[in-house]
């Protein structure tokens, strides 16, 4: 009964503390696409990503309600770092809806013209300068957002006399005014909701990334959807010297000077996660980070992923070096990757269902008809309709004063032609694809039917094409899986080794896609098709992981097209919104949201860029 009281009344005063604001409220999930694009179009870092923000320690006034609830005393504040645009999941913190997105629209442009040096007050007033003259276009809507928080902002009369120079200076500074040499941080004023604070102002050096120990490595099946994970949280780094008797604890409890200061303890290890790790991230301001004294040698590690080499695929040569584009240092490493191209062993042929069959030979005779079908061949001096292109190029030539013939060629018309075209599919083979995409089958097996369906369906078509598979294990293990070659016939031999394609390893894909470049670029096409096949982001067990492996993989992609490729990514990650325009363009990736449309979305992708 005292139990159940207890909970009655934090609920109820917790509620008159915290009114509830859902009529103004706007979230962070509607607003993230618009952000992003604003964010770039300002000229904002390409590899930055708009992520939730944690809740962080302010120092403004609590009303006696919120004492009385213990609440008030954390709120989500933006934040820009080197690798995130850390905003309020939702915001209705003023009066009306359209403010509240507003105000996520100003963020946004902030951040895309925010230079940090580290003071905060003069590092937001240049920033402000900036984005008014950049966007002229939100002036007015800074305005009315300026208004309505400075009505919000806590007089000076109501507050200590210690926390009134710095009040002060904020205030004067958000009316464009002199506020004086005062340092202020965040932390010793109440919210300031049209400013960023600054997080890490540049990236960390090569080789202090926490990734780069076995001991955190990226598992693969880390939940990574979770809305709680994808909360940034501030962090700092820790270094301790090494204590020789572990079994004694230097510090006492009593000089400890608050519960989230790191205590140096050893702790026993094991492989559950602890259920409320999270809980505990969010009550700290600040998160410390040391590294672990035991090292790999220290302790016995098996990697059960790699088979031995009686029962490992057919090594095809002696492997290749490619380069790694390392963002940090902004230089291409040379021969940093190791490539090997293996192919299955032969095994039983591979019998797909009846269903699988008959789809297969619909999508085959539809391109069979596409194939034959005559095509749109513009700038003709006869034809069927205007080339609207031909003719506005034409058009623009004449006023300059350029000479034409009587007939210019700003016709269309439909002939048969030749198609000179050749296409390389790239899948992805990782272990994240040993995940069940449906109640009946896993991603790997979405991924078996559709190469099958692809090739079946472009056997008919006569134009090139190759299969590949990829996977990794770190650098020196970059693992191609030979299925079809440009030289091969689509036959029993090679369905056999589509059939025996299995998840394992983790997704280098820079390093893929910078071979099968290599691949395609010897072609004498004069299209030629780079299509991805994936189900997630890049990476891998070393630093291969977060922005390190996006810009990698963004230069490799970078790469294909100067080298004269179309590439282009089809996935069925859903957050695939949050990176994919990053790396191949807004226009370069489909999203297939159903795993099971896969089979006839990567053909009917192919027929679209072929034409």
């Amino acid at each position: 009964m005292e139990e159940w009281m207890g909970q009655w009344w934090h609920r109820a005063v917790t509620r008159l503390a915290e009114p509830d604001r859902a009529a103004v409220q706007v979230t962070l999930e509607e607003m993230r696409r618009s952000l992003a694009l604003l964010y770039r179009a300002g000229g904002g870092d390409a590899g930055v990503r708009v992520a939730p923000v944690a809740d962080s320690r302010h120092g403004g006034p609590r009303g006696w309600l919120q004492r009385l609830a213990g609440s008030g005393i954390r709120v989500p504040l933006p934040v820009l770092d080197w690798e995130t645009l850390a905003l309020p999941a939702q915001l209705a913190v003023l009066d009306s809806r359209e403010l509240n997105r507003d105000l996520y629209l100003w963020l946004a442009a902030l951040a895309a013209v925010f230079e940090a040096s580290g003071d905060w007050i003069a590092d937001n007033r240049a920033a402000t300068a900036r984005a008014l003259q950049r966007f002229a276009g939100l002036r007015s809507r800074h305005q009315r957002l300026l208004q309505a928080h400075l009505v919000q902002r806590p007089p000076l009369a109501s507050l200590r006399a210690d926390a009134v120079p710095f009040e002060a200076a904020v205030q004067a500074a958000l009316r464009g005014e002199d506020h004086g040499p005062l340092f202020v941080t965040p932390a010793q004023v109440a919210p300031v909701w049209l400013w960023l604070d600054a997080g890490l102002s540049a990236p960390p050096a090569p080789g202090s990334a926490p990734g780069n120990g076995p001991e955190n490595a990226t598992r693969p099946d880390a939940d990574a959807a979770a809305p709680e994970r994808q909360r940034r949280r501030r962090s700092r780094r820790v270094e301790h010297e090494k204590v020789h008797n572990p079994l004694l604890v230097a510090a006492k409890v009593e000089a400890i000077t608050t519960w989230s200061e790191l205590v140096r303890l050893d702790r026993g290890t094991d492989d559950e996660a602890d259920p409320n790790a999270t809980a505990a991230a969010n009550d700290m301001d600040t998160l410390s980070l040391a590294r672990g004294e035991q090292t790999t040698a220290s302790r016995i590690k098996f990697d059960l992923d790699l088979p031995s080499a009686a029962h490992d695929d057919l090594p095809l040569g002696p492997g290749r070096k490619t380069p790694e584009w390392d963002w940090r240092r902004r230089a291409l490493l040379p021969d940093h990757c190791a490539v090997q191209c293996s192919v299955a062993r032969p095994g039983a042929p591979y019998t797909p269902p009846p269903t699988l069959r008959a789809t297969a030979r619909r999508v085959r005779r539809r391109l069979e008809v596409l194939r034959a079908a005559p095509r749109w061949q513009g700038g003709q001096t006869l034809g069927d309709e205007f080339d609207i292109d031909a003719w506005v190029r034409f058009r623009t030539e004449a006023c300059s004063g350029a000479r034409h013939s009587d007939a210019p060629p700003v016709y269309l018309r439909r002939q048969r032609s030749e198609r000179s075209l050749a296409t390389l599919l790239l899948a992805d083979l990782s272990l994240s694809t040993d995940a069940y995409a449906t109640d009946h089958a896993r991603v790997i097996d979405v991924i078996r039917d559709a190469l099958y369906v692809f090739g079946e369906a472009l056997s008919a078509t006569g134009d090139a094409f190759e299969m590949l598979g990829f996977s990794s294990v770190r650098r020196q293990h970059v693992r191609i899986q030979h299925l079809k070659g440009f030289g091969e016939r689509w036959n029993d031999t090679v369905r056999s080794r589509v059939g025996a394609i299995k998840p394992g390893f983790y997704t280098r894909m820079g390093a893929a896609l910078r071979d099968a470049t290599r691949r395609l670029s010897a072609r004498p096409e004069r299209q030629r098709l780079l299509l991805v096949l994936t189900d997630g982001k890049p990476n891998d067990l070393d630093v291969y992981e977060g922005r390190y492996g996006l810009e990698d993989t963004r230069h490799a992609v970078q790469e294909a097209r100067e080298a004269g490729l179309v590439p282009f990514c089809v996935t069925i990650d859903r957050e695939a919104h949050d990176y994919l325009p990053m790396l191949f363009g807004s226009q370069g990736y489909a999203l297939v949201r159903q795993p099971q449309d896969l089979v006839q979305r990567l053909t009917q992708a192919w027929a679209t860029l072929a034409r």
